[in-house]
């Protein structure tokens, strides 16, 4: 059955400010659209800045393809400090001397970043939301237990210099720019360069610029009652591709029924499960193949 137009339905992207976190976005969501049923994709660290995004009633689903979605940041990284946390909101564990730091040339610098990129096993930063032991990383660090986290595999598409500015203390400061896969830690990325540098480094600035195909330059800074809505089909089939099918289609998939010998209509979709969208542009599910027929994994019925 439909969902009754008064219950809001979608995706809202959302430039969040600095100073609060992802929950409090939420928060605020909720009160503004008046309703409980709001997650997001992506948590920021209440120092960031950029984009969040948010999903609102059943568009909530969605959200399990968005999270792992490739990232771009811009970041400000100071060489010369490191902090407990890897990052401005922490405590200074150590100081590089002036001389020390004036040895980080450009070329070495680059040396650095190039050993940054690529394929990477990155140790997440130690005040992080990864959970050891049914517990989050940071609430163990703040009680003062040892916190070891494990590397993971990250893919770091572009890592890139965009300014550099020598400070009075005798550090510097590069301001740049990371494309990365999901999982990435910029924190953690200032971190091994001022490590690999020797002189300690850690992040000062950071903003999300991107989500997969979702730009901060389309998101709002306020929420309002009335905040524009990305539709669950125009956002599903940007992240999974669609996949078109008639009403009787519609009908049968939201039936539960599959779609016999309709696999080879899949061949050449962006992903193996796309959006199933009827002639009204309406969203009625993700879809996958099952031998030669086409199967809802994800029913949407609810969907206006």
């Amino acid at each position: 059955m439909p969902a009754s137009p008064s219950v809001p339905n979608g995706i809202l992207l959302v430039d969040k400010p600095q100073g609060i976190t992802s929950h409090d976005v939420v928060a605020r969501a909720r009160r503004a659209l008046n309703t409980r049923k709001i997650g997001h994709a992506g948590t920021l660290d209440p120092m960031a800045t950029g984009l969040l995004i948010l999903g609102v009633g059943p568009a909530t689903r969605l959200l399990t393809f968005i999270v792992g979605l490739g990232k771009t940041y811009e970041a400000t990284i100071r060489l010369g400090v490191a902090t407990d946390s890897d990052d401005a909101d922490g405590v200074e564990t150590a100081r590089a001397d002036a001389a020390a730091l004036a040895a980080a040339t450009d070329e070495r610098i680059a040396a650095g970043i190039a050993a940054l990129s690529g394929e990477i096993d990155q140790v997440p930063s130690t005040v992080s939301a990864i959970k050891v032991g049914g517990k989050r990383a940071y609430d163990l660090a703040r009680a003062g237990e040892a916190v070891e986290l494990t590397a993971r595999r990250v893919t770091i598409d572009r890592f890139e210099v965009l300014a550099r500015r020598a400070g009075a203390d005798g550090t510097i400061a590069l301001d740049v720019v990371v494309d990365c896969s999901s999982g990435t830690y910029i924190r953690a990325l200032a971190r091994d360069l001022g490590a690999a540098l020797g002189v300690g480094g850690h992040l000062t600035a950071l903003r999300r610029t991107r989500i997969g195909a979702f730009e901060v330059a389309d998101a709002v800074a306020e929420i309002t009652p009335d905040a524009p809505l990305e539709t669950p089909a125009h956002v599903a089939a940007a992240v999974l591709g669609a996949f078109p099918v008639s009403a009787d289609e519609a009908r049968d998939l939201r039936h539960g029924k599959r779609l016999h010998a309709a696999a080879e209509r899949l061949d050449g979709s962006a992903t193996a499960t796309p959006a199933a969208i009827d002639p009204d542009g309406r969203l009625v599910g993700i879809v996958e193949r099952r031998g030669a027929d086409v199967k809802s994994v994800m029913n949407m019925a609810e969907d206006a």
